[in-house]
């Protein structure tokens, strides 16, 4: 089943290109929502994550928290699972 994968990021943003390359390295089909410029967009992450930083994973609409919680899920061999790879 494929998931959908949405990756919320900002420009010059070095967690943002770390989530990008590490959903790339897994080659996850993911799409990437650029906030820079949408103040409205920021304010609804905010709302549904609790967190104001960037990047944002979701996942079939669930949070999986940025950068930090991606590198952590991956170590403990679940990211993979949840992105719905083999």
């Amino acid at each position: 089943m494929t998931k959908k994968i949405t990756l919320y990021t900002m420009n010059l943003c070095p967690y943002c290109n770390g989530a990008k390359a590490l959903l790339n390295a897994k080659k996850a089909t993911f799409t990437e929502v650029n906030v820079d410029s949408d103040d409205v967009k920021r304010e609804w992450i905010a709302r549904h994550t609790g967190q104001t930083s960037l990047p944002q994973l979701f996942i079939d609409n669930i949070s999986y928290g940025g950068f930090e919680e991606m590198q952590d899920l991956d170590k403990k061999g679940k990211l993979n699972s949840i992105l719905g790879l083999k």
